[in-house]
């Protein structure tokens, strides 16, 4: 029906003027006038003047036929022309809200692949976020990893620097108190009158050594 629409359009377009004036030109018919004003109201609506042409052009069709009809045919002519009329109405009415539903139908399922479309992009970007995020955690956790392991080793080298340095001055100390000690030692022997500690004692005479007997000679028989 719709692959006709053109034609039928302005077909019934130009079978417009010609009912009306010819209604104008003799004594107005109220009927015929109320239906050519309905007719009229759905060619200047711009949501309806495109769709039911079929049935406008047979409405308009009725319209003429009631025009023309005679006295005892007008009841029926009548009739038929309202029923038209408002099949038209009812039609344009349907095929524009069909129209409208289908162009929000197509609006809404643009709106869901934009929907769509930007969910991927943000859920793109959350993921490259995560990754960026985690990867940066990794990267402080090694380098918190190699601070604690090159302190660790910084502890233990000061530790036994520590120790080695402790064992010197600890020798350093011994040895100090030893010569303390040895030098009090000496004071001592010194203020007593006795040979101070390392002098030499006298070594006592030495005693001759006897001089050996003579051996022997054997008897000769």
């Amino acid at each position: 029906m719709s692959a006709v629409r053109g034609p039928i359009v302005a077909a019934f377009a130009l079978s417009l003027a010609l009912p009306f004036a010819t209604a104008r030109a003799a004594d107005p018919d109220p009927d015929i006038a109320r239906l050519g004003q309905r007719l009229q109201a759905i060619d200047t609506d711009p949501q309806r003047n495109a769709f039911a042409a079929y049935e406008r052009l047979q409405a308009r069709q009725a319209v003429q036929t009631l025009q023309t009809a005679k006295r005892k045919q007008k009841p029926l002519a009548l009739q038929i022309a309202r029923i038209r009329v408002e099949t038209a109405e009812i039609a344009s009415r349907t095929e524009s809200s069909g129209a409208e539903l289908q162009r929000l139908e197509i609006e809404r399922g643009e709106l869901l692949v934009e929907a769509s479309r930007r969910d991927a992009e943000r859920a793109r970007a959350e993921s490259e976020r995560l990754r960026i995020e985690a990867r940066i955690q990794a990267e402080e956790t090694a380098r918190l990893r190699e601070a604690v392991q090159a302190e660790s080793r910084n502890r233990e080298e000061a530790e036994g620097l520590l120790d080695t340095v402790a064992g010197s001055e600890a020798e350093k100390l011994r040895l100090a108190r030893e010569r303390e000690a040895e030098l009090a030692r000496r004071e001592a022997e010194l203020t007593a009158g006795g040979p101070l500690p390392g002098d030499a004692a006298p070594k006592p005479a030495a005693k001759p050594k006897p001089k050996p007997k003579p051996k022997p000679k054997p008897v000769r028989r």
